[in-house]
């Protein structure tokens, strides 16, 4: 069976549910913190506990797949369940992996996530061009096949990040940087979709004036940094302008340290969901 494009099926999430990415991180602190041992068993307990808190309620699940690949095949087999389980109870789910390489190299990672029948097939793939742009055709090839989507790393949240992203381009007549050539390359990809294209662009929820930049990719934003990391609901409009409606706010311990206790989890995601709502609607 064919899916609807990712972002025909996001659009119609964050819509329904709410603009709201939970991650599911299980990094040791948090595992601790929950009460759990560093282990897979650990690792297994909490995952299952964010799903089941989660998956029926929120529009997108983004597992961070470096914490379950730190187990080796143990830890991947907890992740293939984390996502069939997430994905059987409604929500969407975003592998964060930032895969990023060249020719069968970056076919094999797209096959890993996006192909239809994969094991850890995802909606959606955060991926890296900083091999070039060019370098993810396979990813979005497969994508398009599949109805999967893609996220492109273009203005992320780490500080490392702007001596790469800000960098103009000599090559480029208009004096873009890299960061908005990302963005350009999306909008391409995204051209005539409706009533939302599935390529997006990770950008910074914690960021401040963007407004140098054209957002408008007529595709999604993930936009991470709320929460811990400082941000706000009430900067996304500030923030992301008149792309604030096609923003997908991920929040990960603002949520994730309210665990184990489920009812708390739910309780935590919802206000945020609310915050959210209210925000991108006075945006």
């Amino acid at each position: 069976m064919t899916l609807e494009p990712f972002g025909a099926r996001l659009r119609r999430a964050m819509d329904e549910r709410g603009p709201l990415c939970v991650g599911i991180d299980p990094h040791a602190s948090l595992l601790a913190e929950w009460g759990l041992n560093d282990d897979v068993a650990g690792l297994e307990r909490f995952s299952r506990t964010v799903v089941e808190a989660m998956a029926d309620r929120v529009a997108v699940l983004k597992p961070q797949s470096a914490f379950f690949e730190r187990f080796g095949s143990r830890g991947i087999a907890v992740l293939e369940r984390s996502v069939e389980e997430a994905r059987a109870a409604g929500a969407l789910v975003v592998m964060d992996a930032k895969r990023g390489d060249i020719g069968s190299t970056m076919a094999a990672y797209a096959e890993t996530f996006l192909r239809k029948d994969a094991p850890l097939f995802s909606d959606a793939l955060t991926v890296s061009p900083y091999l070039g742009y060019g370098s993810l055709s396979p990813a979005v090839a497969l994508a398009r096949e599949s109805g999967a989507g893609l996220f492109v790393l273009a203005l992320t949240s780490n500080p490392e990040g702007g001596e790469v992203q800000h960098a103009v381009r000599v090559d480029d007549h208009a004096g873009r940087n890299v960061g908005a050539t990302m963005l350009a390359h999306l909008a391409a990809e995204n051209a005539g979709e409706e009533p939302l294209g599935s390529f997006g662009a990770v950008v910074g929820a914690t960021l401040g004036d963007l407004s140098t930049y054209d957002l408008d990719v007529n595709g999604p934003l993930l936009a991470p940094g709320i929460g811990a990391q400082g941000a706000t609901p009430a900067d996304l409009p500030r923030v992301f302008g008149a792309a604030v409606r096609n923003v997908v706010p991920n929040v990960s311990r603002g949520v994730l340290r309210h665990g184990p206790d489920v009812v708390a989890l739910r309780e935590a995601a919802e206000r945020f969901a609310r915050e959210i709502r209210a925000a991108v609607t006075a945006g």
